[in-house]
């Protein structure tokens, strides 16, 4: 675990999917679903997800959305969770490795506090 990481606090993940071309709806609708059953299951705080929508150089489309799960543990329960694996398993099947990229990547984050001086 990252050191600057603690299970009992609130970590957000920046989610990456490489989406098959083809299947952006199929995925769109799996998407819609994710954060509400994350969050009726207890894993995910109050607050929305951003989604975007890119592609990348090849003019493939990928997905990011960015949520914060409860605690530490949120990703791990997840797997555990019959309502969540019911979307990331097809999630699964309609995503692919690219450019030494993986289907999908789940990095955690913190914000960082930093003072703009005014231009």
């Amino acid at each position: 675990m990252d050191p600057l990481m603690k299970s009992d606090e609130p970590e957000t993940v920046i989610c990456t999917y490489r989406v098959k071309r083809g299947k952006e709806g199929e995925f769109l609708d799996l998407l819609e679903q994710h954060w509400p059953t994350l969050r009726k299951a207890g894993l995910a705080t109050d607050e929305p997800p951003r989604i975007y929508r890119g592609s990348d150089e090849s003019g493939n489309p990928f997905f990011m959305e960015i949520f914060t799960w409860v605690n530490g543990k949120g990703a791990a329960s997840a797997h555990e969770t019959p309502e969540v694996m019911a979307i990331w398993e097809p999630m699964g099947a309609i995503t692919e490795a690219r450019d030494g990229r993986p289907a999908m990547e789940f990095p955690n984050v913190k914000p960082i506090a930093m003072s703009f001086a005014p231009a």
